[in-house]
């Protein structure tokens, strides 16, 4: 009996000493940010998770909120409501916000470019104040824009009140959506001329010349990040959203809530180094690629070119490929005059082996007006002799 109990703890303890590597490795393999709140690790160009934390967990963003602020940037520059040459005047509001500053002056005046570099640089809340009044009239509107944006891109756990990140009750987002903002705004390739940047000058030519250093200290210090925004506030602790590129392929990763800004780099880098080890990409679409024509009812042209809204690639592991994808496009079918350049008008869907492996707007690649009743009779007439 002894001898038969003896037996089966050396089992036991053999079997411990062989299983306990392998669950280390696994363990080690999937926890890649230990000290954050939330996290997540995204291909940017399929929406792929790669790692995630309590993804969906609401919580402060603090200036990681300057995300959707910029998204509303670059979508009214893309759309040419305004240009980076415009000039903006800041409010004495806008003057007043304290924390990350670019100390602009009530009546001061710059230009959205200069502005955006004040943002997306210094994380300047007086610079994001003045912009949001430029564009929506008030801070309240400019809000109402933000929220609107987030619904449209499916954010579900997002709410702003304001485009700083200020600490305000009932403002909140989660890695999950920040990652998703991430995507949207890098749909604007101009961003990375600024978020890419170490360093720069405003006033460079005046007796004010202020220097920006890049609160995003990884842009600096791991080959490839060029973006995109950092947090901080006392609630919110240290945040941070991080975009980067290695030959073809971007990825996102997002930490909300480390305890020091060399913690919250800690962990964003761990991330990246796992993406860049364990996956390829292979780009199939650039941005603007023309897929199919439309046609566009009463419209002064007929047809108009559906493009894609964002680059498209497929995504493997190391060692595997990305063959066999197939392309499925879906065309308004109804669509009417006008339409607007940039307008959803379908969709394109990659998929492989049935499953669907990323999904993405096509757009309109152009304005079209409502064609006059002259080029409408025309059309009618000229369609009538071909058949009489």
């Amino acid at each position: 009996m002894k001898c038969n109990i003896m037996k089966l703890l050396v089992v036991i303890f053999l079997f411990s000493l062989m299983t306990q590597p392998v669950l280390a490795s696994e363990k080690k393999s999937t926890e890649l940010a230990t000290q954050a709140k939330s996290a997540i690790l995204i291909e940017r160009d399929t929406g792929k998770v790669l790692y995630e934390k309590n993804s969906d967990q609401p919580l402060p963003p603090a200036s990681m909120t300057k995300i959707m602020t910029m998204i509303l940037i670059m979508e009214a520059l893309d759309e040419g409501k305004i240009t980076f040459k415009d000039k903006v005047r800041a409010s004495e509001y806008a003057a007043s916000m304290g924390g990350s500053q670019i100390f602009l002056e009530p009546g001061e005046e710059m230009t959205v470019n200069e502005l955006l570099k004040g943002i997306a640089i210094g994380s300047g809340n007086d610079a994001s104040m003045a912009m949001a009044e430029h564009l929506a009239g008030s801070e309240d509107k400019f809000v109402e824009m933000m929220n609107k944006k987030a619904k449209e891109i499916g954010l579900k756990h997002t709410k702003f009140q304001n485009p700083t990140g200020l600490p305000v009750d009932d403002h909140y987002s989660t890695a999950h959506d920040m990652a998703m903002m991430g995507k949207e705004l890098l749909k604007y390739e101009d961003i990375i001329n600024y978020t890419s940047k170490y360093e720069d000058y405003l006033r460079e030519d005046t007796d004010k010349k202020f220097w920006l250093v890049n609160t995003n200290r990884l842009v600096k210090f791991y080959p490839g990040v060029d973006g995109l925004k950092t947090g901080f506030t006392g609630q919110a602790k240290y945040c941070l959203t991080a975009t980067a590129k290695k030959g073809n392929m971007r990825v996102i990763a997002v930490v909300f809530g480390a305890n020091t800004p060399k913690e919250r780099n800690n962990e964003v880098t761990k991330m990246l180094d796992y993406a860049f080890s364990q996956y390829t990409t292979t780009p199939l679409y650039k941005k603007d690629a023309p897929i199919k024509k439309v046609e566009v009812n009463k419209g002064e042209q007929k047809y108009v070119n559906a493009v894609t809204s964002e680059p498209l690639s497929a995504l493997a592991k190391k060692g595997t490929t990305a063959k066999d994808m197939k392309t499925e496009v879906k065309l308004d079918e109804n669509l009417n005059a006008p339409v607007k350049k940039g307008d959803e008008i379908g969709t394109i869907t990659i998929k492989k082996d049935g499953k669907v492996m990323s999904k993405s707007p096509l757009v309109a690649e152009e304005d079209v007006e409502i064609a006059s009743y002259w080029q409408l009779f025309k059309r009618t007439f000229s369609l009538f002799s071909q058949t009489s």
